[in-house]
């Protein structure tokens, strides 16, 4: 199966800690012997895996590009540098986008300076609140006073290009804090912003203390109830809309101009490729209407022993695999899938899927019920047998 045109996703599994909310694949970067020389070898690995899958999917253009994490900050200016260099080299490697993630921390100006010689020409800055009482309840590094210094630097590097991670629903939040939290990110003019409503996933260590919490009846981690959390991120939303931050996905906020072309291919359903422990692609076939993922297994040193896609799990999507999948990302963007990919793809408009859906859903907000608006389009697929 080959690709004419894809997104590159590149997962860099390091971090300098854990958050305590994240479920996402990591590895402390001071809990593993020898540091230096894994990160070496995992640059190195990562840059042949994307490589292999350039030329395996016969890939014309990588259009956007994404480096992500995990903390792609922690690598180190000279170990980006390595990166950003190969990654020049590789077939079709032409992006319009080339996004890199970083921690105010480790957010210097070195890091910086390479990533804008190297071609990264969007970063996106994990900020998620300026309250230091809700970071420390959630084990984010970093002090609050710090992130100010920072973003001024970002902005500096990267003015009208940088993007910010904003969090609702954080220990000790209220509607102040948020309304501040924005205040202070807008000084700073980003292009784009993430706006959050955390979520508590089993297994993190957030779960962990809500759970010993209410077995020993203390209530210690001060969180949110649920109507106060949606109250937060709906205060969230209002605010950064009143400033011309149109919120264009779920939780994506951007002036006219600004989205975030990389995660449109995604809700979108164009093609992509994954690299480093953790990461998937998905290759579509237009004639068939099928795709092809693919998917690392999240193990860091078994991807160091063999970083190739042969050592992935590969899935099978049929045609009413990916017109389900299709509905359920197109309608987290604010203008819903690509009618045309849609028909082409499947030979059905979306009106003949889930038309009674749409017509009951007319003028009401799909993105800010996606469940609900989701749950009733499933329904009349599965009704209609599709």
């Amino acid at each position: 199966m080959s690709a004419q045109k894809v997104s590159l996703y590149i997962h860099i599994p390091f971090c300098a800690a854990f958050c305590d909310y994240c479920d996402f694949y990591s590895v402390a970067a001071d809990s593993v012997a020898d540091t230096s020389a894994v990160m070496d070898a995992f640059v190195e690995a990562v840059i042949a895996d994307v490589d292999y899958q350039a030329e395996f999917f016969n890939v014309a253009e990588i259009s956007t590009a994404y480096i992500g994490g995990g903390t792609p900050s922690v690598l180190g200016a000279r170990r980006v540098r390595v990166l950003l260099d190969s990654l020049k080299k590789t077939r079709g490697f032409s992006p319009v986008e080339f996004t890199i993630e970083a921690n105010p921390e480790s957010a210097d100006e070195e890091f910086l300076s390479v990533c804008r010689e190297g071609g990264i020409n969007r970063l996106s800055l994990g900020v998620q609140s300026f309250h230091e009482p809700s970071r420390r309840e959630v084990n984010r590094i970093g002090r609050a006073d710090m992130l100010e210094e920072r973003l001024a630097l970002v902005s500096r590097f990267f003015s009208g290009s940088f993007s910010a991670d904003l969090i609702t629903g954080l220990p000790y939040q209220n509607k102040s804090i948020v309304l501040d939290d924005i205040k202070r990110l807008l000084a700073f003019k980003p292009a784009h912003v993430s706006l959050y409503s955390l979520t508590v996933e089993g297994g993190t260590a957030l779960d962990q203390k809500i759970k010993t919490d209410q077995k020993i009846k203390t209530n210690s981690v001060k969180m949110p109830d649920s109507d106060e959390a949606d109250a937060l991120w709906l205060a969230g939303r209002s605010a950064l809309e009143n400033k011309g931050y149109e919120n264009y996905e779920v939780s994506n906020f951007a002036p006219p101009g600004k989205r975030c072309l990389h995660n449109i291919n995604y809700w979108l359903m164009g093609n992509w490729l994954g690299a480093g422990p953790a990461a998937s692609g998905t290759i579509v076939n237009e004639e068939t209407g099928t795709a092809r993922r693919f998917t690392f297994a999240p193990d860091l040193y078994g991807y160091l022993k063999t970083p190739s896609i042969h050592a992935a799990a590969f899935e099978e999507l049929d045609s009413a695999a990916l017109m389900r999948e299709s509905v359920l990302m197109g309608f987290r963007y604010r203008e819903g899938p690509d009618t045309e990919k849609f028909r082409r793809r499947f030979g059905l408009a979306v009106e003949d899927c889930i038309g009674q859906t749409l017509a009951r859903w007319k003028g009401r907000d799909k993105t800010l019920f996606l469940n609900s608006f989701l749950c009733e389009a499933f329904s009349e697929m599965d009704a209609k047998k599709l």
